[in-house]
């Protein structure tokens, strides 16, 4: 049904490519559902990397999805379409979206939708799918990590490393992290990580080469940190790369690889099938929602802003002084 949804909705929009400033609050018409689709009332939305990459011209949406910014949030589902069975009217729900989670209600297949966790408020809901996902799509079912196994992270405290800590550490692998400051590497050590690493005082390939290697490292820094990865893994150790904060193209000896045995592999989560994305929204359901469930595993919320203030929260993740989670309240 959409008979009840208005017709005209506050959005933020990007002007024009650039920096925060080109985010411009705007009106926009309601999305109405397609066939598999559901309408969400956002309440919250979390900011993510990619959308800052979006606004500045350098990750284009997909050609069927929205143009605005935004891979996540949570809220009330306001419509339903055709084909669609699981979810009702009212029901409150947090989902991975394919763009348009910077307004007041977005459009997303059904089957990305999951039930708000118990004991957690929406705010902190509209935390989960963009970084689960992605998490638990490379970290794995992609990086096949397992108990017992030696786990980097880069960018601990990130959304992503604050996800990927809570969950290695709870299916058993012993974590390590970086980050940028002790107060960074403290936050890391609260949430699992056995091991803490100062990134400006000390050098991941030493302390990881000390313990034996890493089976399993996951990384979003790239440039330089990809032949020190190399080093740093254990011989039959495997690298997932999900993003290039210093860029996608660097000189390696690809001798060592062959020679270790090593696994290099990586994926972007946007671009993926609609049904790719529910198999993975299904396993998070069936393995993962009964941790947050349980309270042993929480998304870290750094802070919130108005939709309005789109681009102050955009400046606080691009200073890269946050800890966890960058949230608007729509």
């Amino acid at each position: 049904m959409t008979s009840d949804l208005p017709s005209a909705m506050r959005a933020v929009e990007i002007s024009a490519p650039g920096g925060p400033e080109v985010l411009r609050l705007t009106e926009r018409p309601v999305p109405r559902p397609g066939p598999g689709e559901i309408v969400i009332r956002l309440a919250f939305a979390g900011v993510n990397r990619p959308d800052a990459l979006q606004r500045a011209g350098l990750y284009n949406p997909p050609p069927w999805a929205s143009d605005l910014p935004g891979l996540e949030g949570a809220g009330e589902v306001a419509a339903i379409g055709p084909g669609v069975s699981g979810w009702a009217v009212g029901d409150q729900v947090c989902a991975l979206l394919p763009g348009g989670g910077y307004a007041e209600y977005v459009a997303t297949p059904a089957a990305h939708a999951l039930p708000v966790p118990a004991g957690l408020g929406l705010k902190a809901a509209a935390c989960l799918p963009e970084t689960f996902f992605t998490v638990w799509s490379n970290v794995f079912m992609r990086g096949g990590l397992k108990a017992g196994e030696r786990f980097l992270v880069h960018g601990g405290s990130s959304g992503i490393g604050t996800t990927a800590i809570q969950l290695a550490h709870a299916f058993g692998a012993r974590v390590f992290a970086t980050a940028g400051s002790p107060e960074k590497c403290a936050a890391c050590a609260r949430l699992g990580a056995a091991r803490a690493i100062n990134y400006r005082e000390e050098d991941f390939v030493e302390v990881l080469r000390a313990e034996g290697g890493a089976d399993l490292i996951l990384d979003m820094v790239g440039g330089e940190y990809l032949p020190r990865n190399v080093k740093a893994l254990a011989d039959e150790g495997r690298l997932v790369q999900i993003a290039f904060l210093q860029g996608p193209k660097v000189a390696l000896n690809f001798a060592q690889v062959m020679m270790r045995r090593l696994t290099i592999t990586g994926s972007t989560l946007r671009p993926q099938s609609d049904l790719a994305k529910a198999r993975i929204a299904e396993q998070l359901r069936a393995t993962v929602w009964p941790l947050i469930d349980s309270g042993r595993v929480a998304p870290v919320i750094d802070s919130d802003y108005p939709l309005a203030e789109a681009q102050s929260a955009h400046e606080r993740m691009e200073s890269s002084a946050h800890i966890g989670k960058i949230v608007l309240s729509i």
